[in-house]
């Protein structure tokens, strides 16, 4: 443990980001989860919807710092391609 005033509030901030990037990734893998199931059932207007929000929130990840750019890009790629093939 810390004894210096300011190490031991840099461990509280990095509790809360480290509880707040966990919800975020949970509920991004909750909603690709979703994404998934819906493009399984062939309906692709709402696949459609299901992958835009997916897409958004992705991004949003990326602009608050939790996910890399290219991982959020790879992942978009792959639902994409899944929403391709499953239209076709």
């Amino acid at each position: 443990m810390p004894n210096i005033k300011s190490a031991k509030k840099r461990v509280k901030v990095t509790e809360t980001k480290t509880a707040v990037n966990r919800m975020v990734k949970s509920s991004l893998k909750t909603s690709i989860k979703k994404a998934r199931a819906v493009i399984a059932e062939g309906e692709p207007e709402v696949a459609g919807e299901v992958f835009r929000s997916v897409q958004r929130d992705l991004d949003r990840a990326v602009a608050q710092g939790i996910l890399h750019k290219n991982t959020a890009a790879r992942r978009k790629s792959r639902l994409a391609a899944k929403l391709k093939s499953a239209s076709v």
